[in-house]
């Protein structure tokens, strides 16, 4: 009788946990995890299209050689569904450009090379210092620095410059990725204007080692359809009552974003065609920068702006909290908002407990559909989403076995400071 009664009563119990955790192949994991904390995830599972939430988990699990396996689990992901990827498109850029200065294989030229621009079109901005590196100039390198750790604006223009806007979208097709980067950021450049970029040139002391002139795109690219949203935009002090046109601004989906990440993070596990043809050197620089905080960073002195917190750039599992991040967690990744659009792609490590995992989301804060007068929700509704569903998967991966404990030491880094 009594065996009989602890059946009955283990059979209990597994069934009580089953109910309280999703089964590992669970299609819908996401959502489940969601729905069990309802006080945080209510709106975002309500008005998952209003909002248009989208959101990617990839677990990683390693083999006993430490070999990486993906699996990820999808919540209202549709690659058709556009929306403005802000500064995500910076990301692409570095890598592009890292990989432009290596197949030139030009002696003495490199990322840290002086990288003067000058004007000559219309639009254009020229440039011959940069009081925030080292050496007083600026570089391939000095601008990725800022991409990756702050997201810098004027930064991401400079390697948009030296790409070109053909090239930039030739490759990254040729590699596979559904991306189109059609413009420059924070400057009201027309599609003219977009398609010529300054002439470059690179130094080696005072002589020029490569001299690149204008690019010039003269086959306008011609996104699949039109992109409009909302009832609304302001133009200038004017509020213009019709819907706002997206369609010749930059698209990066996010399958695409967090296919690009592990691209840079684990290129053995992307088709090779998708790789990016840089130096493993090039390679450890991205991973220090794009991982490294502004207290961390020597040039420019983020260490000495009080307007640069750890979670300025890590939006996940952080929202916009002041406080220093945990030195056992480490944030791969990079963000981007604009016109409400909140983004995040990551790659988030605990060296303590082992865990690992992917993770990127998108949500549009823009609830009055009102865009360009920055007014948008990013406080009530972005950060609070992004710092609550990091935290979310990251407490679920505490709880989730994993067939071998990984060796994460390569993403153990030195920083600057």
């Amino acid at each position: 009788m009594k065996s009989h009664y602890r059946i009955r009563i283990a059979a209990l119990l597994v069934l009580v946990l089953s109910r309280c955790a999703p089964p590992p192949d669970e299609p819908n994991l996401l959502e489940t995890l969601m729905e069990a904390k309802q006080s945080e995830f209510q709106p975002y599972l309500r008005y998952k299209d209003k909002l248009q939430v989208q959101i990617i988990y990839t677990q990683i699990n390693r083999d006993n050689n430490n070999v990486p396996s993906f699996k990820s689990y999808y919540y209202n992901v549709d690659s058709t569904k556009y929306f403005y990827p802000a500064s995500t498109v910076k990301l692409p850029l570095v890598l592009l450009s890292l990989e432009k200065l290596h197949t030139l294989n030009i002696d003495g030229l490199d990322k840290n090379s002086p990288m003067l621009s000058d004007s000559v079109y219309s639009g254009q901005r020229s440039v011959s210092n940069d009081t925030t590196s080292q050496n007083g100039f600026p570089s391939v390198g000095h601008y990725a620095k800022k991409i990756l750790v702050v997201s810098d604006n004027d930064a991401y223009n400079r390697l948009y410059e030296f790409m070109g806007q053909k090239e930039t979208n030739q490759i990254l097709n040729n590699k596979g990725y559904n991306i189109r980067i059609l413009h420059r950021l924070e400057r009201a450049s027309t599609p003219d204007q977009n398609r010529h970029t300054e002439a470059i040139r690179f130094l080696s002391g005072d002589k020029v080692i490569y001299n690149q002139p204008m690019l010039i795109n003269r086959d306008s690219i011609q996104p699949p359809r039109r992109e409009f949203f909302g009832f609304g935009y302001m133009q200038g002090d004017s509020l213009i009552r019709d819907a706002f046109d997206f369609t010749y601004k930059n698209s990066y989906p996010l399958q695409e974003q967090q296919e690009i990440l592990k691209a840079i993070l684990f290129p053995q596990a992307v088709d090779e065609k998708k790789r990016f043809n840089i130096s493993e050197t090039d390679r450890q620089f991205v991973l220090q920068y794009i991982s490294q905080l502004p207290r961390e960073t020597e040039f420019p002195r983020y260490y000495q702006d009080t307007t640069y917190y750890d979670a300025y750039c890590k939006f996940l599992m952080y929202g916009e909290d002041r406080a220093p991040i945990e030195s056992n967690i480490r944030i791969f990744n990079k963000v981007g908002d604009a016109y409400g659009f909140l983004i995040d792609n990551a790659y988030i490590v605990d060296f303590d407990t082992g865990i690992e995992f992917m993770l990127s989301a998108v949500i549009n804060t823009n609830t009055d559909q009102i865009y360009n007068d920055g007014v948008y929700e990013y406080k009530t509704l972005g950060y609070p989403l992004m710092k609550s569903l990091g935290q979310l998967i990251y407490n679920h991966e505490l709880t989730r076995k994993r067939p071998n404990k990984p060796d994460l030491s390569e993403f153990k880094l030195t920083y600057d400071r």
